[in-house]
């Protein structure tokens, strides 16, 4: 009998006072026809929000779509929760319109992706692969 192979679970944040979650939603549809399970924490999300759904889901990694020009303190925030819920290998990736004097700042607090708009789906959805198998970093 062949083990079914655990289904990555990833969670879809939509952080701040940002209303504009289409790119939320289109990633989330985009994961699911990838074979993962989904879950879009919808508008309006803290920090610790979103962070206490994605350990209450037990996802192996949170999708941040972000527009509204905070990614260090919003990012910095989302870890530091992780940290202090002891959600460290949970893995975060992030997008959106996030300036590039801000990706080297990102990517040191542990932040991985970071893809703008216009990147093909596939190339996000092949990197949560990668990160929730543990062959990217």
């Amino acid at each position: 009998m062949t083990i079914p192979e655990k289904k990555i679970r990833i969670l879809v944040a939509k952080p701040g006072i940002d209303i504009h979650d289409r790119a939320a939603l289109v990633l989330s549809q985009a994961f699911r026809d990838a074979g993962m399970e989904a879950i879009y924490t919808g508008l309006y999300q803290s920090p610790e929000m979103i962070v206490s759904a994605a350990i209450q889901e037990d996802v192996d990694g949170i999708a941040v779509s972000l527009l509204d020009g905070q990614p260090l303190y919003i990012f910095a925030e989302i870890m530091k929760e992780l940290k202090k819920r002891e959600g460290e290998s949970i893995f975060v990736v992030g997008g959106g319109c996030i300036e590039d004097r801000f990706k080297p700042q990102l990517e040191r607090m542990g932040i991985s992706g970071l893809y703008g708009p216009g990147t093909p789906l596939k190339v996000i959805v092949d990197h949560v692969i990668d990160m929730a198998k543990g062959t990217s970093r």
